[in-house]
């Protein structure tokens, strides 16, 4: 597995993130709020927005290999009804996919987000031809609970999404 770390935004890493993000591929698999193109401007937004709003109903970390910003990932705590489960969300340059980053990011946030919040379920919900990010679910312990058919539109057109969970109890807490 290539060595990385997980480590709290710096707003220094906007370049990098910017040139890293810049990818349709990523774009195309990612929420519309994620724009492409992925301009300088919209990385420094984005660390500014994490910068402020951690530790508060969230953990965003800086996915950084080679000395430098490649990715993201977060947990994101819910309200109201939801207010024992969190969001996941994740990307990585396509530079660095297949090489066990993700997967092992994921088990860490996890971990951290388990013993920050008083939660008891993280959940992801990936497009379902992202076959990549489902398997880094997988690989990671998350159970795959269904595809909800023609719950997204992206890109112009309407595609599924599939529902993973990992309960604080799989996480090994």
């Amino acid at each position: 597995m290539k060595e990385f770390m997980l480590r709290k935004w710096e707003k220094g890493d906007a370049e990098s993130i910017a040139k890293a993000a810049n990818n349709p591929r990523i774009a195309g698999n990612l929420r519309n709020v994620f724009p492409y193109p992925y301009a300088l401007e919209d990385a420094r937004a984005y660390i500014e927005d994490c910068i402020r709003k951690e530790g508060r109903n969230q953990i965003t970390r800086a996915v950084v290999a080679d000395k430098k910003a490649v990715g993201s990932i977060g947990i994101f705590a819910g309200a109201d009804i939801y207010e024992r489960s969190a969001e996941l969300g994740y990307w990585l340059s396509e530079d660095y996919w297949r090489q066990g980053i993700m997967t092992q990011a994921v088990r860490m946030i996890c971990r951290e987000a388990f013993q920050t919040f008083d939660i008891i379920r993280i959940f992801a919900e990936p497009f379902d031809y992202n076959l990549g990010s489902r398997g880094v679910l997988e690989k990671a312990g998350f159970t795959y609970e269904g595809t909800m058919r023609d719950g997204v539109f992206k890109n112009g057109e309407v595609h599924s999404y599939c529902m993973y969970s990992l309960l604080r109890g799989e996480a090994g807490l």
